[in-house]
């Protein structure tokens, strides 16, 4: 049995948990093998670890609701009820399909552990995303950023990348800014060109739906209604973890995504990502997932070439 909490800020809490709890006691008779309880401004719920995420899901989902629509109904709670478990019962099917690419071939999951991130960017706000190249870690996460804009579920995506060789200071560079940072950013817009059209894609970028910058240029920033993805966040120090982390604005997703075995810092710098990995472990309403040598999707030869590093001490 699991538990997690959930506090209620800034809200009305007799409209939304309902005269003597009416609203909460609706939600916990749908879901009999949990524990709901309200106490003061907090929701506490126990059960099993899949319970307990689809019912934090609903919660976070009428949240939004209420936020946006001031109402709270045992109607609204029973679509969101129906709608979330049938979000959990495609993402739990094999290859269940994310997107389709611009040229109409079907993105989905290719792993047990890839599917775990459909699952758990469903389930909460913010997910760290960790393994090996190849493992298909930024890949799946574009898609997932991709199908929420299509979606209508956040109104842009911003896609970030600190950019180590270049010292985040892009100054230097010829050029403005697209042109500065283009050749570090090139897998993101790979990924993007792949999924939808360039014209689309530029379109996306001349229109602020879509932005790939540098992660310097995330300071001072708060994204609403925004899917973030930081890609390569192993490269990030620890002063930029933490800057990035707390950019999240309302009903925003956030992915992170590394490899803690490719870290471009210099070695008096600690790696953000691997602070950021044990700092937060305790903090309830984060998912992680670690991807695996045997989540590798790319040339079948990366396995043997990471094994043969492996192998050597290098």
């Amino acid at each position: 049995m699991i538990e997690k909490i959930i506090q209620l800020e800034e809200i009305s809490l007799v409209d939304f948990l309902g005269v003597e709890d009416r609203n909460i006691a609706t939600l916990a008779a749908l879901f009999p093998t949990a524990k709901l309880v309200s106490r003061g401004n907090a929701i506490k719920i126990q059960g099993s670890q899949e319970v307990v995420q689809n019912l934090y899901e609903i919660i976070q989902c009428l949240l939004d609701h209420y936020r946006n629509q001031n109402l709270i109904n045992q109607e609204i709670i029973q679509h969101y009820a129906n709608r979330n478990n049938r979000i959990h019962q495609e993402v739990d099917k094999p290859g269940t399909v994310i997107l389709h690419t611009a040229k109409g071939k079907p993105i989905k999951p290719r792993s047990a552990n890839q599917r775990k991130i459909v699952a758990a960017v469903h389930e909460t706000a913010l997910t760290f995303v960790v393994g090996l190249a190849g493992t298909g870690k930024t890949y799946i996460s574009m898609a997932l950023a991709i199908q929420a804009l299509k979606r209508k579920e956040v109104e842009k995506i911003v896609v970030t990348r600190p950019i180590v060789e270049a010292g985040e200071s892009l100054g230097f560079l010829p050029g403005y800014l697209e042109e500065k940072t283009a050749p570090y950013l090139y897998p993101i817009y790979d990924a993007l060109d792949d999924m939808i059209s360039i014209e689309k894609r530029k379109h996306y970028q001349e229109n602020g739906i879509i932005e790939v910058v540098p992660l310097a240029y995330m300071r001072g920033r708060t994204l609403h209604n925004a899917f973030v993805v930081l890609d390569e966040a192993q490269n990030t120090t620890s002063n930029q973890m933490k800057m990035f982390l707390t950019r999240m604005g309302l009903h925003s997703k956030l992915i992170i995504t590394g490899d803690p075995t490719q870290i471009d810092l210099p070695k008096a710098k600690q790696s953000g990502l691997v602070e950021a990995l044990e700092v937060l472990k305790p903090v309830a309403g984060i998912n992680f997932v670690h991807l695996e040598e045997s989540d590798i999707v790319r040339h079948p030869l990366i396995k043997d070439i990471i094994q043969a590093y492996d192998n050597s001490g290098r």
